[in-house]
């Protein structure tokens, strides 16, 4: 069966520093049984990695994707970005087809109405609501929730010193003052902590950076600090990265 990753009860989110583990997707021709349904807080992640997958997901793109995801791939330049944009869907395919007992090409998926103007440019949904779903990816790494309610992740590479200066001033004044009380030397793995808890936060409600980042407070330290009505937790992820998962209560 694929592994359920459940979210913690809330007590813990209070208690101390909270890390999911995402389970690893088996690449392409391995078949994914249909794994048990989701329940309320119990978010299923999953990690791709590209070097894994690379091959079998190029194999297969045509059979799994549908043609406006084929010519979204076709737009990236290096070779890499395209790769990590052909397993992450082709994975998140995989995953909702299994849950669903469905082909994964048979699976449909629509923009949910954007929260601010109500335009159809939301985060994407199954039609019929049955589950929700989250993808995130950076150059060589993918992730992927399944969940009951909404559901948001976003996994990030450690950016350099000079780019946190400059995209420090958009987050909360609290965390960057948080920030700037660090050593120097802490203040990009920080960064990518706090940023990725935040996009996670704002891919659950649907607006992602529509919205403004500075306009709720995560916390760059070790607990997250998830808004009124949400979970929020970091997720474990290779070196180099940070990625966190924000899930509807």
């Amino acid at each position: 069966m694929i592994p359920l990753i459940p979210a913690p009860p809330p007590e813990l989110y209070e208690s101390g520093p909270v890390l999911l583990r995402p389970a690893a997707l088996q690449p392409l021709p391995a078949t994914l049984p249909r794994p048990p349904g989701v329940r309320p807080l119990r978010p299923q992640l999953w990690l791709v990695a590209t070097d894994a997958h690379r091959d079998t997901a190029a194999r297969y793109a045509s059979l799994v994707l549908d043609a406006a995801e084929l010519a979204r791939a076709e737009e990236f330049r290096r070779p890499g970005d395209r790769a990590t944009y052909l397993c992450a869907h082709v994975g998140l395919r995989r995953l909702l087809g299994a849950h669903l007992g469905v082909a994964p090409r048979s699976v449909t998926m629509e923009r949910a109405p954007c929260p601010c103007c109500g335009e159809a440019h939301g985060r994407p949904v199954l039609p019929d609501g049955r589950l929700h779903f989250s993808l995130s990816h950076c150059e060589g790494l993918s992730l992927i929730a399944v969940a009951a309610g909404p559901v948001g992740v976003d996994i990030e590479r450690v950016p350099p010193p000079h780019l946190v200066t400059e995209a420090a001033e958009v987050l909360h004044p609290a965390e960057a003052a948080e920030l700037a009380a660090l050593a120097e030397a802490r203040v990009p793995d920080a960064f990518a902590r706090v940023w990725t808890r935040k996009e996670a936060y704002l891919k659950g409600l649907g607006v992602g950076l529509g919205a403004d980042p500075a306009a709720e407070y995560v916390g760059a330290g070790p607990v997250p600090a998830a808004p009124p009505g949400w979970y929020l937790a970091d997720v474990a992820v290779p070196d180099g990265h940070h990625a966190a998962v924000a899930l509807l209560r």
